[in-house]
């Protein structure tokens, strides 16, 4: 067997099942346990996969606001208060962005005060020119992974 798209393929098997062990992964990928377990140490070092954790619904443990909130930044802030959103363990994605604002943050939040509460100290930040808060509604896909593409052997 070619290895050229087996990390691909281990990498497709890991999302469909990230708790395989080396064996089911070996028996699936028709590859040996070595072969698989170097390769996936190999996948872990560079930073490919990046570890094993649940998916967890959010929504089912009363967490039941999400918000999106876009910020300007004033000047060279950015990296200040994109650590402080780090920090805040409510806000489960982080992004510098390009266009009108600098940064899109998403969090999770037990209610609307619960929200109010967790940005409110963040809104006050004389680094921060101006903000955007959105609610969602309705969720319709979150935390999405999607497979490798993987070529076709002859």
């Amino acid at each position: 067997m070619t290895y050229e798209n087996l990390d691909a393929q281990l990498v497709n098997a890991l999302l469909g099942n990230g708790r395989a062990s080396l064996r089911s992964l070996a028996e699936e990928l028709d590859v040996s346990v070595t072969t698989v377990s170097n390769h996936l140490r190999d996948l872990e070092s560079e930073g490919v996969v990046q570890g094993y954790t649940p998916r967890v619904n959010y929504d089912r443990l009363g967490y039941d606001v999400t918000a999106i909130v876009q910020l300007k930044v004033e000047g060279d802030a950015l990296p200040e208060i994109t650590d402080r959103l780090e920090e805040q363990k409510q806000m489960v994605s982080v992004y510098e962005v390009t266009g009108d604002y600098d940064v899109i943050a998403i969090g999770k939040f037990l209610d609307t005060d619960d929200m109010n509460d967790g940005i409110k100290g963040l809104l006050s930040d004389v680094d921060i020119r101006e903000t955007n808060t959105s609610v969602v509604l309705n969720t319709v896909v979150e935390n999405a992974q999607f497979e490798l593409d993987v070529d076709e052997e002859e």
